[in-house]
């Protein structure tokens, strides 16, 4: 069954991160997201969220873009440049001071460490005390030249949302990590604002990506009602996870998706093996993500983190998974 409503089109999109080579995590990802936006004969936006500088590779970008086409996912339009948008993100920003949603932070993290109390997730960091609260948005002008992020009045309270794989979820930000940075002085807009600004403005109605992400979901709806915009339906899929249980990651060059093209691995195969591993097919059946379509299951999607074993990576051909 569609994952969208039947009367209300559904835009989906792919944002690569070009901060190293796509691995099979990422692909296997993709092709839900495709999957579940081109079964509803919806569209797709491509964007590139080079906004983390220290960490973009020039060459990744246009990698990005060869894999993806590489596994017969394509889109309708972009690709979008999200270093290239930074006005508009300047106006949503402007927009949250006006409305006194942020307020300048001076606080360093090891100030925030020292200062918070409750326990927090590994990932999130310290729970933010709201040491610069009291501020206004105007209390910028009187900072000069000192550094400060801007971050987000989080409220009090659970945000809800009906999670397209994870059913109904409800977290309460404030308990988790507390109010936000959405920018910093001389460094531009966070992972947060961007995403939100970029999703908005392109139209998307429905957001599908790794459920490492899941604690970003209740920052972003409250960013898009602080903005007064219709969040989009989100959906969060299992991370890909190597035999020792650690999370696939960009420096594990073996299992790239570049590398596997290098070696002669079958795309289609590929993206078999991939149908495979979501529990839509038995078998690895040779096949462009098109001919997927009318098939895709969303409810058959195991929620248990997806564990790369030598044995399906053996499937692939004579391609190896090496470790280290």
């Amino acid at each position: 069954m569609p994952l969208n409503e039947p009367d209300s089109p559904v835009i989906g999109r792919l944002a690569p991160s070009p901060t190293g080579g796509l691995h099979l995590g990422h692909a296997r990802t993709f092709l839900i997201a495709w999957l579940a936006a081109r079964q509803a004969q919806g569209k797709i936006i491509l964007r590139i969220e080079d906004l983390d500088a220290s960490r973009v590779r020039a060459e990744a970008a246009e990698m990005a873009l060869t894999d993806l086409e590489w596994l017969g996912l394509d889109w309708d339009e972009g690709p979008y440049i999200q270093s290239e948008r930074g006005e508009l993100y300047d106006q949503a920003l402007k927009k949250l001071k006006a409305a006194e949603h942020v307020y300048p932070c001076t606080c360093t993290r090891a100030e925030i460490e020292r200062a918070a109390s409750a326990p927090h997730a590994e990932d999130e960091g310290p729970t933010y005390p709201g040491t610069c609260a009291h501020r206004t948005a105007a209390a910028a002008l009187a900072l000069g030249d000192r550094p400060f992020a801007w971050r987000f009045r989080v409220p009090a309270g659970p945000v809800c949302w009906n999670d397209l794989f994870l059913s109904q979820v409800a977290m309460e930000p404030g308990r988790l990590g507390g109010d936000f940075v959405v920018g910093r002085i001389g460094l531009g807009p966070s992972y947060q604002l961007a995403v939100v600004v970029d999703d908005a403005l392109m139209g998307v109605t429905q957001v599908i990506r790794g459920d490492d992400l899941v604690p970003s979901t209740p920052r972003q709806i409250l960013l898009y009602q602080a903005l007064g915009w219709t969040p989009p339906r989100f959906g969060h899929v299992p991370l890909a996870v190597t035999p020792d249980g650690r999370r696939l990651a960009k420096r594990d060059g073996s299992i790239k998706l570049a590398t596997l093209r290098e070696q002669g691995v079958d795309p289609r195969r590929l993206i078999g093996s991939l149908v495979q591993s979501c529990g839509w097919s038995e078998t690895v059946v040779p096949a462009w993500p098109a001919e997927w379509i009318t098939r895709f299951d969303p409810q058959s999607l195991s929620l248990e983190p997806w564990v790369l074993s030598t044995e399906w990576l053996d499937s692939l051909g004579d391609f190896r998974f090496r470790t280290g």
